[in-house]
């Protein structure tokens, strides 16, 4: 963390320039800070230890900050708003919950919707500081909406809208205070919205409370597509950036590999920008590092998936309209090289170890590969038991003898 911490300074987006956060006697927007809650809470985060662990997350926060507070302008939203991920992440962008929150904003996977966040064999958005906290704020926008409360914004940040939804229902009032009081909220959403106003308080007027404040002037980031996979290790190398820098502005790249899709952007100080343009622009060279496996009789994708410490989907997409059937004896697949692992080797099963009891009658366009496959037998097993090669043709209507195939029970 504090190399991440060395590499990863403030930064501004697209050539903008920030100011930076934090500005003398700011008044909270949001009511319910002299809430005795509240004030405990103030109490506890102003002691030794507590300012002590806010000034370490203050500069944890310092490369994220500046970003937030322009989103947070932009949409017209209460300013402490930039202050929720303390509470949510600790300004952490790895940060995991019990439940499976990530991120600087803690979205649960089944929450992402309709926010612009992706997640798939490549990377998880929430990690994504610039997707998470553009939805982050796009959501709690939404419950401000409905509820036209932040505070009930904020408990149904916590809790989700249905929860809080549910509580108002039933005590018959639209009033956060109200519904922690009677007990209508569960606990942690009954501490949670005066957790963060106290937090929110003490780092809006941070001279207040002794907390010094990097008033320097961030570098500029810039966001470029990328449109194909690209390893972040080799970019930077041929581009010259410091090793490790991308993948921690991109914390959201599972194996620091970026997407095919032609959406994504990679994150990349400004500086570079013409440099790893020019890089992506060679689309003859290869910037993905592959093993490249020779396919054998009874090689299967998933069983290269479990050795390469990949998935199905992953060799598919570096293998375009490879199909599963269908796998060519001597072709050879790429398949990325996300682990260090020894060569691929399958163990042969014996052809007197299967009992060859069933029958299958042959199908247009069915080989023994396929079949093979159907019945989890060896391809090279099926056609000896049958006194074929593999490059024996199967005529429709002929029929083979096969294993019977295990029924499964419910």
């Amino acid at each position: 963390m504090e190399q991440d911490q060395n590499i990863l300074e403030a930064l501004s987006i697209n050539g903008i320039k920030l100011e930076w956060h934090g500005k003398q006697g700011v008044e909270l927007s949001i009511y319910g800070r002299d809430a005795p809650l509240t004030q405990q809470y103030i109490k506890q985060y102003t002691s030794p230890a507590g300012l002590l662990w806010l000034q370490t997350v203050l500069a944890r926060g310092k490369p994220y900050l500046p970003f937030i507070r322009n989103e947070i302008e932009a949409m017209n939203l209460p300013p402490e708003l930039a202050y929720l991920p303390v509470i949510e992440s600790a300004f952490l962008p790895s940060a995991v919950s019990r439940s499976g929150a990530v991120g600087l904003w803690q979205f649960m996977k089944n929450s992402i919707g309709g926010y612009g966040m992706v997640i798939d064999e490549w990377r998880d958005d929430r990690r994504d500081f610039i997707k998470s906290t553009r939805g982050a704020l796009r959501k709690l926008k939404d419950n401000y909406l409905y509820f036209n409360d932040w505070a009930l914004a904020l408990a149904a940040y916590n809790a989700g809208l249905g929860a809080v939804q549910r509580a108002v229902q039933k005590a018959g009032i639209r009033d956060y205070w109200v519904l922690s009081e009677k007990q209508y909220l569960k606990q942690e959403t009954i501490h949670y919205v005066p957790k963060f106003l106290a937090i929110a308080s003490i780092m809006a007027n941070p001279g207040k409370y002794g907390l010094e404040v990097d008033w320097n002037e961030p570098p500029v980031l810039e966001q470029i597509p990328v449109g194909r996979m690209a390893d972040l290790k080799l970019i930077e190398e041929k581009a010259g950036i410091g090793k490790g820098l991308l993948k921690t502005l991109n914390p959201e790249l599972y194996y620091g590999i970026t997407p095919s899709d032609p959406k994504y952007q990679l994150k990349i100080p400004a500086e570079y920008k013409e440099a790893v343009q020019a890089i992506l622009t060679k689309t003859d060279e290869p910037l993905v590092l592959y093993y490249y496996h020779t396919i054998h009789s009874g090689d299967t994708l998933s069983a290269l998936s479990r050795h390469y410490g990949v998935s199905v989907e992953q060799i598919k997409q570096a293998n375009p309209g490879i199909q599963e059937r269908y796998l060519q004896l001597g072709s050879k697949i790429k398949i990325p090289a996300l682990k260090n692992v020894g060569p691929y080797e399958r163990q042969s099963i014996a052809a007197t170890s299967i009992a060859f009891e069933g029958t299958h009658v042959v199908q247009k366009g069915e080989t023994l590969w396929s079949i093979a496959l159907a019945y989890d037998v060896d391809p090279e097993v099926l056609a000896t038991a049958n006194g074929l090669s593999l490059s024996s043709l199967l005529r429709e209507g002929s029929k083979l003898k096969t294993p019977i195939k295990k029924v499964e029970t419910q």
